[in-house]
């Protein structure tokens, strides 16, 4: 069985697919969530946070933004990603 990610090798590898998005705009709400929140994050979390990397960036810019309502899976981690966008 292979060695388990470092905990600080995955959050170094988690920030690198937020500031490296498809878009802009998911490029400045996902480095400052990760600069500010990741790791704060549960490693349950970081699963759900992994995973929703893995989506398309305009269904995640809509989520973010209210346009439509996200998958179930991702609720409250969008909430998290909403509140720290709107922080200075």
């Amino acid at each position: 069985m292979p060695n388990p990610e470092a905990p600080d090798v995955r959050l170094k590898r988690l920030h690198m697919r937020s500031i490296r998005r498809g878009i802009k705009e998911m490029d400045l709400i996902l480095s400052k969530f990760s600069d500010r929140q990741l790791h704060h994050l549960t490693g349950e979390e970081l699963d759900v946070y992994e995973a929703l990397l893995n989506e398309n960036d305009q269904d995640l810019l809509g989520w973010v933004t209210g346009q439509f309502p996200p998958e179930e899976k991702y609720k409250q981690l969008i909430l998290k990603i909403e509140s720290t966008a709107l922080q200075p």
